[in-house]
């Protein structure tokens, strides 16, 4: 909650799309006390007129353009959700127009272009700027990285996550965007939503200094690889593989987990977006699980971090710098993967292991988040 007295974040919306009505839209109307929505402005008039009927958004605060959005008085901050190519130019411009910003991952089509974002943020150090990652605010992965710092496995030596999904154009879905399907961004869904799982490899795993990639095109629907296997050294020295598979037919039933071996210990992390789990095993043969059901993926939280930071100065976990380090792995993989060897990560500067969030003024992972956790303890002994 917002301290009595300051009064919400004056927010303007720069693209109303599916991103904004599916994920950020639900989160933003729960906290009326951090955030007012002033503005909004889409290049689709047909989908500002719908983000104003479902969320009830005066259509008079309706900007005839992102400038004259920019440009007015009422906006303190702006939700950039614009096509992936277009997310520098639409974050470069809020910035010099003096508003803070969140902006939708990732950051960067390309090496080049992380880079800029990096010299973006520099350039405008009294300004608050995340590009979002969720995944950084899941309570289950939070929850994970927890046990992990507190040693619940010892010392992590070995990570394996292999995830496979049929992926297809849907009406009214994600995969049905044009832009997705014809991407103008190396990595194409590795860099779109492969990024995530970037993130919670980070999170949980820490930084990665090598990568070694390949990958393959098996799904005509999209027009960039299908496929990425990846193998990873951290820098804690912890190794690691990652395979990803989106294919246009349909596949078994996969459970998608991932798996973290250490010296005492196993994590074991799956489920779905409904009902989540960590699973942690000790030497004795006893097991944890702990399950997360009701959250929202952490699309409040990361919205609540933003809003510490405007409000309060707080340093967000979702830096600019952390998002550059995640993209950085996906185009490193494709860059490993064209000359066929191994290739060595350079720290991303600002960025280093990534921050456990908390809610602000707590202890506790949890306190005031919406979702229910329950645990249970078992026992695999034979």
């Amino acid at each position: 909650m917002a301290a009595p007295g300051i009064p919400p974040i004056r927010l303007g919306l720069i693209g109303t799309g599916l991103a904004v009505e599916k994920l950020h839209w639900p989160a933003l109307r729960g906290l009326a006390d951090r955030y007012a929505v002033t503005a909004f402005t889409d290049a689709s008039a047909g989908q500002g007129r719908r983000f104003a009927e479902y969320s009830g958004t005066d259509p008079a605060r309706a900007a005839v353009s992102r400038a004259a959005l920019l440009a007015r008085d009422d906006v303190d901050a702006v939700l950039v959700s614009v096509p992936i190519p277009n997310l520098y130019e639409v974050a470069r411009d809020a910035l010099a127009a003096g508003k803070d910003v969140f902006c939708e991952k990732p950051a960067g089509v390309d090496e080049q272009q992380a880079a800029a974002f990096l010299a973006l943020a520099a350039g405008h150090p009294d300004r608050t700027f995340v590009v979002g990652e969720n995944y950084f605010y899941r309570d289950d992965l939070r929850h994970a990285r927890a046990l992990l710092d507190d040693g619940a496995i010892g010392r992590l030596h070995l990570m394996a996550w292999r995830y496979a999904g049929q992926s297809v154009p849907r009406a009214g879905g994600f995969t049905g965007t044009p832009w997705r399907q014809r991407p103008q961004y190396r990595g194409g869904v590795h860099l779109d939503f492969g990024v995530h799982h970037i993130a919670q490899i980070r999170l949980l795993c820490g930084d990665v200094a090598r990568v070694h990639g390949a990958v393959q095109t098996a799904n005509s629907t999209i027009d960039a690889p299908s496929d990425l296997t990846l193998n990873l050294v951290f820098t804690g020295g912890a190794i690691g593989n990652y395979t990803a598979s989106f294919p246009e037919i349909p596949v078994p039933p996969e459970p998608n987990e991932m798996r973290l071996y250490g010296t005492e210990g196993v994590l074991v992390l799956g489920g779905s977006e409904a009902e989540r789990h960590v699973i942690s095993s000790r030497t004795d043969a006893t097991t944890r699980t702990t399950v997360f059901r009701g959250s929202d993926n952490g699309y409040r939280a990361e919205l609540v971090d933003f809003a510490d930071a405007v409000q309060f100065g707080v340093r967000p976990v979702g830096g600019v710098a952390q998002s550059v380090a995640n993209a950085l792995v996906v185009h490193g993989a494709f860059a490993s993967a064209d000359r066929a060897a191994a290739l060595a990560l350079d720290p991303v500067p600002g960025a280093g292991p990534v921050p456990l969030w908390r809610p602000r003024g707590s202890a506790g992972l949890f306190d005031g988040l919406p979702g229910q956790r329950s645990s249970s303890t078992a026992s695999f002994a034979a």
